[in-house]
C-alpha cells in the first residue's frame, strides 16, 4: 500500500457521544453530580476523522437518521473533509448514540450503546458503496457491523485485493465476527477483547490464526501494543506516558494512526505501532474523542 489518491474507506458507527463524568466516586442507586460533554463518535467515525485530519483522503460508510442529531453528524463530518456520500439517512429514525460514564479520574466506568442504525448495515444496505469499496487503498470496518456484514467484506478483500483492516470495539461485540476470517489484513482490539477469544493471549492468537486473521495488534493500555503474526513470536512496543484527560477515543486514534502508517509501507508495522501509539497518546490529553488541533503535520514531523 502506497500513498496515492484512492480513499480509505472506513465502515461502521456513526453516533452521537455522549460523556458523562463523574465529579466524585458513584454512589450506586443514586443520583450523583456530573459533567456532561456531547461530540459526533462512533469507532470508525473517530478513525476516519482523524485520517482526515491528518491529510488522508478517506470515506465513510454509515448509516444517520433524519433528526438534529443526524444532520449535525453529517455537518461536521464534511467540515473536516470525510466524503459523506455513502451514508445512508434513515427517514423517522433517531441516529444512533453511545454514552460513557467515566469516572473522575477520565477512565471508563460504564458504556451504553443505543445503535439500531448501524445494526443495519448488512450486505443489502452495503451494495450502493461496492464499488467504492473496490477503488479504496484500504478499506476499514468496525465491530459494530452487524454479523451478516463481515462475510461480504472477507470476500471482497479476498477477491479484490483491498487490505482489510478490522477495529473491535467492545468484548459482547466480538461474537459478531464470523468462525471464518480469512481475509482480514489485521484486526485491532484489547485485551480485554482478546481474552474473549481465549484466556491466554497465546491461545487466542493461535486461534484468531486459525480462523484466517493475518496480523493481530493488541493495546494493553499503558503497557503498549503486542502483535501476533502467523508462526513468528509476538512484537511489543512500550506506550508513551502521558497525563491522560479522556480515554474516549484513544483506541480509535490507534487504528487510525496503524493504518496512516500502513499506507506508507504495507509491510512496515514497527512504524505503524509508533504512529498509532503517538497518536493515541496525543488524544489522551484532551477531552475530546479526536483531537482538534490534529493537522497533516503531525504525519510529516514522523
Amino acid at each position: 500500500m502506497s500513498p496515492c489518491a484512492a480513499p480509505v474507506v472506513c465502515i461502521g458507527g456513526l453516533n452521537i457521544d455522549r460523556k458523562l463524568r463523574l465529579l466524585a466516586e458513584a454512589l450506586p442507586a443514586s443520583s450523583n453530580p456530573c459533567e456532561a460533554h456531547e461530540t459526533p463518535g462512533g469507532v470508525v467515525r473517530n478513525v476516519a476523522e482523524n485520517l482526515a485530519r491528518l491529510g488522508l483522503p478517506v470515506a465513510l460508510v454509515a448509516a444517520v437518521g433524519d433528526d438534529a442529531g443526524g444532520r449535525l453528524l453529517l455537518a461536521q463530518a464534511a467540515e473536516v473533509g470525510i466524503d459523506t456520500r455513502a451514508v445512508i439517512q434513515r427517514r423517522r429514525h433517531a441516529s444512533d448514540s453511545y454514552t460513557a460514564v467515566l469516572a473522575p479520574d477520565g477512565s471508563l466506568a460504564l458504556g451504553l450503546a443505543a445503535m439500531p442504525l448501524v445494526d443495519g448495515l448488512g450486505p443489502p444496505a452495503l451494495a450502493a458503496s461496492r464499488a467504492l469499496r473496490a477503488g479504496a487503498a484500504l478499506v476499514v470496518a468496525d465491530g459494530n457491523l452487524p454479523a451478516a456484514a463481515w462475510p461480504l467484506l472477507l470476500a471482497e478483500a479476498r477477491d479484490g485485493g483491498v487490505p482489510l483492516v478490522g477495529v473491535a470495539v467492545s468484548e459482547a461485540k466480538m461474537a459478531r465476527l464470523p468462525e471464518s476470517l480469512a481475509g482480514l489484513h489485521l484486526l485491532m482490539l484489547n485485551a480485554g477483547e482478546l481474552g474473549t477469544v481465549a484466556a491466554e493471549p497465546a491461545a487466542a492468537f493461535a486461534a484468531l490464526h486459525a480462523r484466517g486473521v493475518a496480523r493481530v495488534l493488541v493495546s494493553r493500555g499503558a503497557q503498549g501494543l503486542l502483535l501476533s503474526e502467523a508462526g513468528w513470536a509476538p512484537r511489543h512496543w512500550p506506550a508513551p506516558a502521558v497525563d491522560i484527560v479522556d480515554v474516549t477515543g484513544a483506541g480509535d486514534a490507534l487504528a487510525a494512526g496503524v493504518c496512516a502508517a500502513l499506507l506508507r509501507d504495507g509491510g512496515d508495522f514497527d512504524a505503524a505501532a509508533r504512529l498509532g501509539l503517538d497518536l493515541a497518546a496525543l488524544t489522551l490529553q484532551t477531552e475530546a474523542s479526536v483531537h482538534p488541533e490534529l493537522t497533516p503535520r503531525f504525519l510529516e514531523e514522523r
